[in-house]
């Protein structure tokens, strides 16, 4: 399209533009946030709705979201000034578009600064799990821990280090070639621990629960949660993946591809399924306690399986820690590049001098929100302490805000300039499909994410 800037780096290979969308997506919500949601939900008949809803929501948006980043060419505040023609929209137009874009920008510093306390938390476990002493943790010895003011800082503060490093190689020698390494590492310890799990004794249970659904639980709720992991899982709406569809190629299928991230984000939450639900019902244990499944919960889980086999116990507790630290990269990867991306060009910055600067800016955010914890528990907003307020601000607020914004963009570009940005101007052949995406993309899918802005708003 007109709109590209064909002196843009692109990525250097399909599989690295995939792997690397794909890796956005993937992070530790895929882990712990889709076991939790389906072990409280009715475990198969939850996974069923929770596909169906994948299909129905977060595939148009996603693909609206990468075909507007490979269209607009920019960083996500540019790319929805440009894609809308905010020029020629009046002063309230412009405000809308300027909203939309700025909303990512800020929701990308905010979401990096709060999942490096937690992806500080998995390096951490990772270290203590390789000397063996997670066998003595527990609830109190967690407790203690994140409430310390100096152990998480500095867990966090080299979280955001390899962050920055990754991202200051670039976007072929940093993104894609980290995203070329972690990824398969990633899908191979899922399979590596999917395998020890499913091998305990009652395992069977672990994988009735998931796979043999029960559809006399499907509720309204089951479909509002559903609806909202489906939502949620690909980190749409905030600009991640639209700021790494700007290094895609003109000939990029964006829909074929946009359904390969999607199926390996959906088999990357299955795989921790079949880790997680296993091991937990085999020893009697509910894998649905939020966060704190994968530092306090499973742990125990793990002691208890494989505790008659030590090095297995180890290795077993080890891999998933090191799977944890690869998730949260893969993802925090693309956070810091929507902030360094948009410094950088906005700025007229050298890359590594924006990423430097937001680094810093970002480790201290995160101490902020770290702090929460422990000696600033007591510092309150709107009824939230720093962390919580920054979680809520872009999970309840800015993801489902900028899906619809997507929305709305697709409406203000039309249908003519959508079929051409899903058919490369023409050069594929896709049938009814630009026209049938046009129209729900425009009319029920921003339905849906209010349906599911409200549902999280007051859930």
């Amino acid at each position: 399209m007109a709109l590209q800037d064909n002196k843009r780096t692109n990525f250097g290979s399909r599989l690295g533009a995939i792997l690397a969308a794909a890796g956005s997506a993937v992070g530790l919500g895929n882990i712990w946030r889709f076991p939790c949601e389906t072990g409280a939900n009715g475990g198969a008949a939850f996974l069923i709705v929770y596909i169906v809803c994948i299909l129905l929501i977060a595939v148009p948006v996603l693909i609206a979201e990468i075909g507007a980043g490979r269209a607009g060419r920019a960083n996500a505040f540019d790319t929805y000034r440009k894609l809308a023609d905010s020029s020629s929209a009046g002063f309230v137009g412009k405000a809308i578009w300027n909203t939309a874009g700025a909303m990512c920008v800020i929701a990308g510093f905010l979401v990096f600064a709060y999942y490096s306390v937690v992806a500080g938390w998995t390096l951490y476990y990772t270290a203590i799990a390789a000397t063996g002493e997670i066998s003595h943790g527990g609830g109190a010895a967690f407790g203690m821990f994140i409430s310390d003011p100096v152990k998480p800082t500095l867990s966090l503060i080299a979280f955001i280090v390899i962050t920055t490093g990754i991202v200051l190689l670039g976007v072929q020698k940093g993104i894609e070639r980290g995203s070329k390494i972690m990824m398969p590492m990633l899908f191979i310890l899922l399979i590596v621990l999917a395998i020890c799990s499913m091998s305990l004794p009652n395992a069977s249970k672990g994988l009735e629960f998931l796979f043999k659904p029960d559809f006399s639980k499907v509720t309204t709720e089951v479909w509002l949660s559903a609806m909202g992991q489906a939502f949620f899982t690909l980190s749409i709406g905030i600009g991640t993946l639209m700021t790494y569809a700007s290094y895609f190629s003109e000939k990029v299928n964006i829909v074929k591809d946009s359904f390969h991230v999607v199926t390996i984000d959906t088999c990357v939450a299955i795989l921790a399924g079949l880790v997680i639900f296993p091991a937990a019902l085999s020893v009697g244990v509910s894998p649905d306690t939020g966060p704190t499944l994968v530092f306090i919960t499973l742990p125990k889980i793990f002691q208890m399986a494989f505790g008659d086999i030590p090095l297995l116990q180890y290795t077993v507790t080890l891999l998933f820690y090191i799977l944890l630290v690869m998730a949260a990269l893969t993802s925090s990867i693309s956070m810091l590049e929507i902030t360094t991306v948009f410094v950088s060009e906005r700025f007229k910055l050298k890359r590594k001098t924006a990423a430097l600067i937001l680094a810093v800016l970002t480790a201290f955010a995160a101490f902020c929100c770290s702090m929460s914890f422990g000696n600033w528990s007591d510092v309150k907003l709107f009824g939230m302490n720093i962390f919580d307020l920054f979680d809520f601000a872009v999970a309840k607020f800015a993801m489902p805000l900028g899906g619809i914004f997507l929305c709305f963009l697709m409406k203000r570009m039309g249908q003519e300039k959508v079929v051409a940005m899903l058919t490369n101007s023409g050069s594929l052949r896709l049938g009814k499909f630009p026209v049938l995406f046009y129209r729900l993309i425009t009319t029920l899918i921003p339905a849906l994410i209010f349906v599911i802005f409200i549902n999280e708003l007051f859930r």
